[in-house]
């Protein structure tokens, strides 16, 4: 199982200011760099178009990363495809990969903000059509460099190359799903790895989804040797646990406020964070032990071959997510592996 890190980015503000973009751009690259170094086997930077994220171009900050990192895979988490051009959104990422030696992924989701829609131009009546048409176009640009197209909501393609391509002519595409049966028949149907998205209630809930995906992947005839699927969780680490805890939930739950505030949540409260640190909870916030502890039984209960922690939620200090990095390098990843590979 490989494993590691996504982030959105998340700027930090606190009295009611908040972070420079800039500032927290560069501290992204180092914490990425510390990735590289500690062990850690993949890197996802989300896309976002709010005042509270400092990344909206995901593709710029792996370009930059690809420049100080020898080993480490560089995806999104997500590119918002329905909003994205097909063709442009390849170029940027075959370019990460001829940067990076073939380092590079791509993981398209619909997003779960709406903001790029209207920025770009595109009808929310689309949601699904949008979405369905770019990854038919972007999967048939990932085949040959060659294109004939026509679609509904992107001008034809008439026999256009579309270059640069990625390393060995293929690049690896993820497809992000929040939990609904229509996604994973989607994915499937192409063959394609699977992130799901559990930032809420009891794990155990999602694993029909997760045997869904699977059966249907063998029904549509895909090779199983190349099966993958992953969780993405919101992690946090720290050399005592409870103490770790303590220090976090105030800028989590303040992101969750944000958050909540234009979708009608009720305020975040401290029993949500408590159950969700809980051994049945969404949340993987604590120290060593407890990360190791829940991180196994993830990978036991959904076979997984990818687990990502999602670590920066609510712009926690670049201090803290550093510690937090070189924990889960260090300490965490090495305890996960010797114990996947003895069975232990």
């Amino acid at each position: 199982m490989e494993l590691g890190i996504g982030m959105f980015g998340d700027l930090n503000i606190s009295n009611g200011i908040t972070q420079p973009v800039g500032e927290r751009l560069k501290e992204l690259i180092e914490e990425i760099r510390l990735m590289d170094e500690t062990g850690i086997d993949f890197y996802g930077i989300g896309e976002h178009h709010r005042a509270d994220y400092a990344v909206s171009a995901p593709e710029i900050i792996l370009a930059a990363a690809a420049t100080v990192t020898k080993r480490i895979k560089l995806g999104s988490a997500v590119s918002v495809l329905s909003s994205s051009d097909p063709v442009k959104l390849y170029q940027a990422f075959a370019t990460i990969d001829q940067l990076s030696g073939g380092r590079a992924e791509l993981m398209a989701g619909r997003g779960s903000f709406i903001e790029s829609y209207p920025l770009f131009g595109f009808n929310l009546d689309d949601y699904d059509a949008l979405f369905e048409e770019k990854l038919e176009l972007l999967l048939r640009i990932n085949q040959s460099k060659n294109i004939t197209w026509k679609g509904k909501f992107r001008p034809a393609l008439n026999n256009q190359q579309v270059l640069p391509r990625a390393v060995n002519d293929h690049l690896e595409i993820w497809v992000a799903v929040g939990g609904t049966p229509e996604s994973v028949v989607r994915a499937a149907r192409h063959g394609l790895p699977v992130m799901f998205a559990i930032i809420g209630g009891d794990p155990s809930q999602f694993k029909p989804l997760f045997r869904y995906y699977r059966d249907l992947y063998k029904e549509f005839g895909h090779d199983e040797s190349k099966f993958k699927v992953a969780v993405h969780m919101h992690s946090f680490f720290g050399e005592n646990g409870k103490q770790t805890a303590a220090d976090y939930y105030p800028v989590y739950s303040a992101q969750m406020d944000r958050v909540g505030r234009s979708r009608g949540w009720p305020p975040y409260q401290q029993k949500q964070y408590d159950a969700g640190r809980a051994a049945n909870g969404h949340l993987i916030i604590g120290d060593a032990n407890e990360a190791i502890e829940k991180i196994l039984h993830m990978h036991e209960l959904f076979g997984l071959t990818r687990f990502s922690a999602h670590m920066d939620v609510g712009g926690p200090s670049h201090a803290s997510l550093m510690k937090s990095i070189e924990l889960y390098g260090t300490k965490i990843a090495p305890k996960v592996r010797e114990a996947l590979r003895t069975g232990s």
